[in-house]
């Protein structure tokens, strides 16, 4: 079965042929690095790392960008209020940036531009346009011509006549229509800028990324992706002059995700209703906000409330349940039901994640599996019965990008003599019916995510 697509650019899913057998040309849009970084720029990383991840897993070879935009209007506005170099407080961003995506668990790019390195490759498509007609210079801006783009609007389905209600215009009499966005702009006192053939300047902010994928990705690349919220007008912009600069098609599917969601608006920094990815991560596991996108379509809002992330976590609990080894003693079989369901939840995970990367049904074959298993344990079940079906488990969370394992590899590791004698511990001050004593070693165990069961053959534990 091929992997189908849902593309932003034809509002229908699409069967996924490559540019080249077996290779996949992605960019992403990344942030832009004036401020620190919040759950929702995360959730946009997340849902490109499940892609990636998948495509992968499917045997092909992918070639991933995304780029950082570290020269920006928003930039020089803070390090101004900061009273730093707009270059350091950029840095400082993309540092902190790089640290949460190892946080994240998200996998290396395969090359992170940045604007300020792609200065010659923008000028050159600059000067392009202007040759081509599609761009002008006014006082040292150069603007590109929206209405020589007969196929302007595409992505967005709006029409040009009908754009101005859908973004605000300033007036500016350096351009020759309303519409018209700026290529290249001249610096002011202060500003960081490049010598060009228009006098010192910076680059706008779209067309940075035609620059980046031209240089590293090449004419033609098989994924765009970034948040929904860039279809107008950043990619929008980038189609009209890409495609005017090289006179072929820009991107085969356009991937866009749906808004992080608190208490039911977007987040955004103006609206100052901001988790940052450091307070979360604080608080929480990266799995939990990993599990989060995936339990939802990557295409819809995400909505992230204190009842969403309690309702994840207690998944991730449940997951990690099929991992706890077979009951003290057992030896039985595997239940036909089991082995079963491990053929089932193999075809199932596939059939979901080729049908644009439905991770919700793919998780809701897992956890069958993860039924199956602990019910399979029940029966007693012996550790070598349980061993397959546990192993796929922690191949296709692990295709999804999820740590299962490290948690539950601790529970044999340097944690474990600990916990034993701690239980000991426990054991004896129940002996001495030192109760509240007992129950303090149990209860901070329980906040270390320790659980402790006491049955009739003795106390086991696990991790939550």
């Amino acid at each position: 079965m091929a992997i189908k697509i849902y593309n932003t650019l034809t509002r229908k899913k699409e069967a996924l042929e490559t540019l080249q057998p077996g290779r996949v040309s992605m960019y992403v849009c990344g942030p832009t690095v004036y401020d620190k970084a919040h759950v929702g720029h995360a959730m946009s990383v997340l849902v490109f790392d499940i892609v990636r991840r998948y495509l992968e897993y499917r045997g092909y070879e992918v070639r991933h960008a995304m780029n950082y935009t570290d020269v920006d209007d928003k930039i020089i506005q803070r390090a101004n209020i900061e009273g730093i170099d707009p270059f350091d407080l950029a840095e400082r961003y993309i540092d902190e940036f790089r640290h949460h995506l190892a946080d994240l668990n998200i996998l290396p790019a395969t090359v992170y531009p940045r604007a300020t390195e792609e200065i010659d490759h923008i000028i050159q498509i600059v000067q392009g346009l202007i040759e081509k007609g599609h761009a002008y210079e006014s006082e040292g801006d150069v603007y590109f011509f929206v209405s020589s783009d007969d196929d302007y609007g595409k992505l967005s389905g709006r029409k040009l006549e009908d754009m101005q209600s859908g973004f605000r215009i300033d007036v500016d009499e350096r351009k020759e229509t309303p519409m018209d966005f700026a290529l290249w702009k001249a610096s002011k006192p202060g500003e960081p800028a490049w010598e060009s053939p228009w006098g010192q300047g910076r680059p706008g902010w779209h067309i940075e990324c035609s620059a980046m994928n031209l240089h590293h990705l090449g004419e033609q690349i098989d994924i765009h992706g970034g948040g929904n919220d860039l279809v107008f007008p950043h990619h929008e912009n980038e189609i009209a002059q890409t495609e005017s600069f090289t006179g072929k098609p820009f991107a085969r599917y356009w991937m866009h995700n749906g808004m992080l969601q608190l208490s039911g608006e977007k987040m955004s920094k103006s609206l100052g209703n901001l988790v940052t990815i450091k307070d979360f991560l604080d608080d929480h596991e990266a799995d939990t906000l990993r599990l989060m996108v995936l339990t939802s379509s990557y295409r819809s809002p995400l909505k992230f409330t204190d009842e969403a992330i309690g309702h994840i976590e207690r998944a991730l609990s449940r997951l990690r349940s099929a991992l706890r080894p077979a009951n003290a003693g057992a030896a039985g079989a595997a239940p036909e039901a089991l082995q079963a369901q491990i053929q089932a939840t193999r075809q199932g995970f596939d059939e979901a994640m080729d049908d644009d990367f439905n991770s919700a049904g793919a998780l809701g074959h897992i956890f069958d599996l993860v039924r199956a298993i602990n019910q399979a344990r029940d029966m007693d079940a012996g550790p070598e019965a349980l061993q397959s079906a546990q192993a796929l488990i922690l191949e296709l969370t692990s295709i999804l990008g999820l740590r299962l394992e490290s948690r539950a590899q601790l529970g044999g590791g340097e944690a474990a003599p600990f916990i034993e004698l701690l239980l000991e511990m426990r054991a004896e001050l129940r002996q001495q019916k030192l109760w509240a004593l007992s129950d303090q070693v149990r209860d901070r165990l329980v906040e270390l995510d320790v659980l402790i069961e006491d049955g009739k053959d003795g106390t086991t534990w696990r991790w939550k």
